[in-house]
């Protein structure tokens, strides 16, 4: 990794994060979609035919997917301009990897019910505290067989065979969008289709449900939703991104057709690059900005306004500009809580507080990523207290006196990035880990602040 130090003791290495030496003024092609690649690829697995997947991110999470279907019976292999995937079923026994892959781990084990084979889950250390219950839970209501030793988690076992009845699934998805959205890939597949009922708090990510659905109806699926329960809980429209949307989803059984699927490039990657325009004051410009996204484009654009930027969008490229002066704010992440520790990074360097809330399940992920925002911000000076749903964040001058620890999450590089900018001298543990999602980013971050255009 560029910019990398061993350390004295021979063993983690420290990514020195550039401080910014002026405005930054620099333009950025991201690479693909992690939740678009993982999507397209258990559809393709599934599909009548093979399929193609142009422009696919290859990063730890989509080759552990890749790797994942392919032990189920699938072939993705390389083509040009992307991925060639031609469905398959295993009928011996399998094993698959889920890394600590969120939706290797929520989106697999529908597939493999409908294998005939007994398919061995495991993963890293951390994916055995993540919550997997509500898939276990729904695919058993349905006639699954599933041996998990009461545990509802990693390590579990799927028994396939061969296909599943299918019906209604009642599912609490107030932890994660995703155990609808593994729930709705493979539902087309099953007997007699799937009707999802969420019951429960409102499920944060809304968007990326209705990334799910409008994936699977281009797919040919037959996906309709019904809004009648949700009473301002249910966990986001399935037609289109945010607000209260239906907490019932039917998926009719039939083909789901094989054909090309475009990845467009990774939206969430973009925040801390749109916030290193914020914390310099300078203009950082995005290629290949999708013009219509199921991806949470706009929700991701207001929060960079909220907060003192001016986004303009013009012929596939979006433009931030930024003066230097970055004001804090309070929102609710629900939709866009990914890119909650970056924005958390930039309200600790705003020039007054904020509050971000709707990221209780935050606590769920690569790591407790409230706990630790706020135990490394406070490390460096900060003043950032945790909420039941989110964080607190008063600015305060903040120096870098000790390694800021990454707790093997991509986002928390990301964050360490952005305040990096501000505050010469921070070294940041196991940034490698970044390469989960995004492995291009330490190349593309210290590019950005090589143009010469960034030259003070």
């Amino acid at each position: 990794m560029n910019g990398t130090r061993e350390s004295d003791g021979g063993a983690a290495q420290h990514w020195q994060a550039p401080a910014a030496a002026g405005p930054v003024r620099a333009s950025v092609r991201l690479p693909g979609s992690k939740s678009m690649t993982n999507r397209a690829l258990v559809l393709a697995a599934l599909a009548d035919g093979p399929g193609l997947i142009t422009n696919p991110l290859r990063a730890r999470d989509t080759l552990l997917m890749a790797g994942a279907l392919t032990a189920l019976g699938a072939s993705v292999e390389d083509a040009p301009g992307g991925w060639r995937v031609s469905p398959g079923a295993a009928t011996g026994d399998a094993r698959v990897n889920v890394g600590n892959a969120g939706t290797v781990m929520r989106f697999v084990p529908p597939v493999a019910a409908l294998t005939q084979a007994a398919v061995e889950f495991h993963g890293d250390a951390r994916a055995s505290q993540r919550p997997i219950g509500p898939i276990i839970d729904g695919l058993r209501e349905i006639g699954a067989v599933i041996e998990d030793h009461g545990r509802g988690a990693i390590p579990f076992t799927v028994h396939g065979t061969g296909s599943l009845a299918g019906g209604v699934i009642t599912v609490d998805a107030s932890a994660s969008s995703q155990f609808v959205s593994g729930l709705l890939l493979s539902a087309p597949r099953y007997d007699k289709g799937v009707e999802i009922r969420h019951r429960g708090p409102r499920a944060p990510s809304a968007p990326h449900i209705a990334m799910t659905v409008q994936m699977l109806r281009a797919a040919g699926a037959d996906v309709e939703t019904d809004t009648q329960h949700a009473a301002g809980h249910g966990p986001g429209d399935g037609d289109g991104p945010g607000g209260d949307g239906p907490d019932t989803w039917f998926v009719r059984p039939g083909a789901i057709g094989s054909h090309t699927i475009a990845v467009q490039p990774d939206l969430v990657n973009s925040a801390p690059f749109l916030a290193a325009a914020l914390v310099t004051g300078g203009t950082v410009t995005i290629d290949d900005w999708p013009a219509t996204t199921s991806q949470p484009a706009g929700q991701i654009l207001d929060m960079f306004t909220r907060m003192g930027a001016v986004c303009e969008l013009t012929a596939g490229r979006l433009t931030v500009t930024a003066t230097g002066a970055i004001r804090g704010i309070t929102a609710d992440l629900s939709d866009v809580s990914e890119i909650s520790p970056v924005l958390t990074a930039l309200a600790a360097l705003a020039d007054s507080p904020s509050e971000l809330t709707g990221i209780g399940h935050q606590r769920l992920q690569e790591t407790d990523r409230l706990a630790a925002l706020a135990r490394e911000i406070n490390g460096l000076g900060g003043d950032v207290t945790e909420l039941s749903d989110g964080l607190r964040i008063t600015p305060r001058p903040l120096r870098a006196t000790r390694v800021f620890a990454s707790y093997d999450d991509h986002r928390l590089v990301m964050a360490a990035a952005v305040l990096g900018l501000a505050v010469p001298g921070v070294e940041v543990e196991n940034a490698a880990t970044v390469g989960k999602t995004f492995p291009e980013f330490p190349g593309l971050w210290a590019a950005m602040l090589a143009a010469p255009e960034s030259a003070p």
